[in-house]
């Protein structure tokens, strides 16, 4: 027997109170159940669309509003209805930092048990607009249609350049503005899909996985500097080449192009091989005091701007002296190792993808950094007692793991090395109070500080301090 699907039902008079997980606003109803729902702001009294009926709460969507809360503000993205990707525009920015700066204090605090002696408040984005220095859009025959659209009798089959759309696999969103990228990307997104109609060329579907024109990466630097990577579905050497030749030429400030043939039933390209087409096949970009060499495959912080004052808030609470020996786990390309590397005696950055490690080693030579060293590995396989002992003891350990934390086997590590001082970075404040509370047996949390880098969304950094008890 399958399993039951619930029916929707309504619910009269929610009275939204904050912002939870993923974005969604949380409130209850005149009976007191807790109810989530995306789309609503704190102060809003509204009636919700109930799709999901957990024992302790309701997860649905806004049916209508009764009354409007104060917080809300008029979106400014023509997309905003139907993209998904900055679920807080309605919400004035000075109401997102509050929010952001709750959603810190309670994963530390009432989440994660962790007393912390100080939480600063949150450090605003100076651009709340066109902050991202890198975008990928897909390339579609099937457009996600507005139910205005549907109403209109709009047909699906469409070449379409966009974003995928949550529960439209087969689907994309076209997107004509998008606020997060500065110039001249939405320029060169919106002249990709004239050029390939006027060459005849055929737009991804990826029900039957067929098609040339798959997928595009676009990475613009302070410096002024271009990345334009593309992903093909299909191997015609002939009109790939005519592609990009007149993008090139629609387009000549582009510093570095590139592809890859992507064959596979996933949008996944980071494990292809990438052809260097045009230019130097790379591009660099400036944080603070270092120079970074950036190729199609490399990790670096999608808000340049704000990754330097995450990086600056890190050499604060490190408070180094020059005399330090530090490690970096999760280093990535080594941009905190390498900004910090002035600071300190020696610094070890260990991360897992080996083509991380080798822009690390290129980025150090490119600054003539001669005290870092890396690792490419899993932290947990690399960082051992054998290791420490090759390479001494740390008197700062900086870490920066990904959304999911540390493994538990490198917290109980971390533990073993009694680190005098520990910055830990994360852009999780859930796996991090889950991390610092199993890290309380021998630390204090002396200070958090938030760093808001994607404005008009849920997603926030951390930064806290740990000083060995």
């Amino acid at each position: 027997m399958g399993r039951r699907t619930m029916k929707p039902f309504a619910v009269q008079g929610v009275t939204f109170s904050g912002m939870a997980d993923k974005g969604k606003c949380v409130g209850r109803t005149p009976e007191g159940q807790v109810v989530f729902a995306e789309g609503a702001a704190p102060g809003d009294v509204a009636d919700v669309l109930v799709r999901k009926k957990k024992d302790d709460y309701l997860l649905g969507q806004l049916l209508n509003i009764h009354a409007y809360s104060a917080l809300r503000t008029e979106p400014f993205c023509q997309h905003y209805q139907e993209c998904g990707g900055c679920q807080w525009q309605h919400i004035g920015y000075d109401a997102q930092l509050e929010h952001k700066q709750l959603m810190v204090e309670n994963a530390l605090r009432r989440i994660g048990k962790v007393q912390t002696e100080s939480m600063l408040p949150i450090l605003p984005a100076e651009r709340t607009v066109y902050y991202r220095n890198k975008l990928e859009f897909a390339f579609s025959n099937k457009k996600w249609r507005t139910p205005e659209e549907m109403s209109l009798g709009e047909p699906a089959d469409q070449n379409v350049l966009g974003y995928h759309r949550a529960g439209a696999f087969d689907k994309i969103l076209h997107i004509e503005h998008c606020w997060l990228q500065d110039a001249p990307s939405n320029e060169i997104r919106n002249a990709l899909c004239g050029i390939a109609e006027a060459q005849g060329l055929t737009f991804f579907d990826v029900v039957r996985n067929t098609g040339l024109l798959r997928h595009v990466m676009i990475r613009v630097t302070t410096l002024g500097e271009i990345l334009f990577v593309m992903s093909f579905g299909e191997r015609d050497e002939k009109s790939i080449h005519r592609f990009l030749d007149a993008v090139i030429e629609r387009f000549p400030e582009l510093t570095t192009v590139a592809y890859c043939i992507n064959p596979k039933p996933n949008d996944y390209w980071l494990d292809l091989d990438v052809v260097q087409y045009y230019g130097k096949g790379y591009i660099e970009e400036e944080l603070g005091h270092v120079r970074f060499k950036i190729g199609p495959k490399s990790f670096f912080q999608t808000n340049t701007t704000q990754a330097i004052r995450l990086y600056n808030v890190v050499v604060e609470f490190a408070e180094l002296t020059g005399t330090e020996n530090v490690y970096d786990l999760y280093t990535g390309l080594g941009s905190i190792a390498l900004y910090v590397a002035n600071r300190c005696r020696q610094v070890v950055g260990i991360e897992q993808v080996e083509e991380a490690i080798e822009d690390a080693r290129i980025n150090a030579a490119l600054n003539d950094i001669q005290n870092a060293v890396f690792y490419a590995g899993d932290v947990r396989n690399i960082l051992t007692q054998e290791f420490t002992a090759r390479h001494g003891k740390p008197d700062l350990l900086i870490t920066d793991p990904p959304r999911d934390g540390m493994h538990p086997d490198v917290v109980k590590m971390l533990l073993q090395l009694e680190a005098p001082r520990l910055v830990y970075v994360s852009c999780n404040p859930a796996t991090q109070a889950r991390d610092l509370n199993l890290l309380s047996e021998k630390y204090v949390v002396k200070k958090s500080q938030p760093v808001d880098l994607f404005p008009h969304t849920y997603h926030i950094e951390n930064v806290a301090l740990l000083e060995l008890k």
